[in-house]
């Protein structure tokens, strides 16, 4: 059994028991999180949403919140002395892990 969810504008295929990485959510570890945005669930037979799934949901628990390693952004202009500029950035994201799917 999997299904389709969206979260952070991004749609993600997910299974019970399965662990994910999504955009933060404002929730604290160990708290239930239920995503009702579900664009297609598949159990015995499949169900496609029109956007979404009426009535489907997909419960999961709030392992840790974290920040991803940090990636560097370089920005140079050839033959211009002073146009050198590093930046780095960490994005948060939130550790789940899929508990229930409910069609």
């Amino acid at each position: 059994m999997y299904a389709i969810i969206e979260t952070g504008g991004k749609q993600l295929k997910v299974e019970v028991g399965q662990s994910i990485y999504v955009e933060k959510l404002e929730v604290e570890a160990g708290e239930v999180v239920v995503f009702d945005k579900v664009l297609v669930v598949n159990a015995k037979s499949t169900k496609i949403g029109t956007p979404y799934v009426k009535g489907a949901t997909v419960s999961a628990k709030v392992e840790k919140q974290g920040k991803e390693k940090k990636i560097i952004i370089y920005k140079y202009k050839p033959k211009k002395g002073s146009t050198h500029r590093k930046q780095g950035h960490r994005q948060p994201y939130t550790k789940l892990v899929i508990e229930a799917i409910e069609a």
